[in-house]
């Protein structure tokens, strides 16, 4: 069995980053954090292995900024500062986030040999129109150029995408969760839009020049790119922003921000198979949905909407969902 995994978090907000995309509010958070140094890392790996059990690997990850885009000495001190915890196999590896034109042949060589095993990568959207409407500052040949290049030094490769930004369709989206598959990612984060205040992007909202991007939306849309994602055999590491007391305090002014967003995605995704399975067979008014081990919640939705919806679409009495041993493959089966 293999060992649980831990990430270990060091935010380094905008460091590297050359400009404010619409939807970013870094240069804000920058301005509360202290700027991540050696000591920082130091601290964050003591402390978090001294609460973490022996079977527990932990992974130190740089997040928050453009890690290739800050000064090369920058990057070798918080990189030396984790070698030591690295060399005694206190942390397994390290990950750092970046942005696609940052990646270059000699700071992929530097990050290989300070021990770092995974690169994050924000590609955002491989729409061109998109990217510029974004103010993100770098193309889709961007993205595919640096993705390339960080599978031939045999990183590990996890893409990042976001939906509903300026000028963004679902069918742009699903274009690029395709192109994001047809480089062959380790793993995706997918990201819904969030309208977060003091961006450039609450201002175009407030004024009518931006079309928000709801929960609904994004669950929608999420499912199909969920769907697509497993078929390619690409696991989604998560979909939506991490829950904090900012965002639901306030920050977050708009769009698709809701604390348990990926479930609700996954229990669409149930949602939708249940009702290809109804409509493709003849079944009794009272039915009973078979789904695999700790998925009852997935299916039946939260406070029971998925049930909901399937008795008065498909005029049905009664739905009961039962854990089962559902053959490979599948996620819901009728049970007779």
């Amino acid at each position: 069995m293999k060992p649980k995994r831990y990430i270990i978090p060091v935010f380094i907000p905008h460091l590297g980053c050359p400009n404010d995309c619409v939807f970013c509010n870094q240069r804000k958070i920058s301005g509360k954090l202290k700027p991540a140094d050696g000591d920082t890392v130091k601290n964050a790996i003591e402390s978090s292995k001294s609460a973490l059990p022996d079977d527990v690997s932990a992974e130190l990850a740089f997040y928050g900024g453009s890690f290739t885009a800050i000064p090369a000495e920058e990057q070798i001190a918080l990189l030396e500062a984790a070698l030591p915890f690295l060399r005694t196999g206190a942390i397994s590896g390290i990950r750092v986030s970046t942005r696609p034109d940052a990646i270059e042949e000699q700071c992929l060589v530097r990050l290989r040999n300070y021990g770092v095993k995974t690169i994050e990568l924000g590609a955002q959207s491989m729409d061109d129109g998109v990217l510029r409407a974004s103010r993100r500052g770098h193309g889709s040949e961007d993205t595919e150029r640096a993705a390339k290049l960080i599978k031939k030094h045999g990183f590990s490769l996890i893409l990042q995408m976001m939906t509903g930004l300026p000028g963004d369709t679902e069918e742009k989206s699903v274009l690029t969760a395709k192109k994001l598959i047809s480089l062959s990612p380790d793993g995706v984060r997918v990201y819904p839009t969030v309208i977060i205040r003091d961006t450039a992007l609450y201002e175009l909202w407030k004024r009518g020049e931006y079309r928000e991007h709801s929960v609904e939306d994004a669950v929608n849309l999420g499912a199909r790119l969920f769907k697509l994602f497993e078929e390619a055999d690409i696991p989604v590491i998560r979909f939506g922003l991490n829950p904090s007391d900012e965002l639901s305090g306030g920050d977050a002014a708009g769009g698709a921000y809701h604390p348990a967003l990926g479930e609700l995605v996954r229990s669409r995704v149930y949602l939708n198979l249940a009702r290809e399975l109804l409509s493709s067979t003849t079944h009794d008014r009272d039915i009973i949905l078979g789904v695999g081990r700790g998925c009852v919640s997935l299916m039946t939705g939260q406070r029971r909407s998925n049930v909901s919806a399937l008795i008065k679409e498909f005029g049905l009495n009664t739905i009961k969902v039962l854990e089962t041993d559902i053959p490979a493959g599948k996620k819901v089966t009728i049970l007779h």
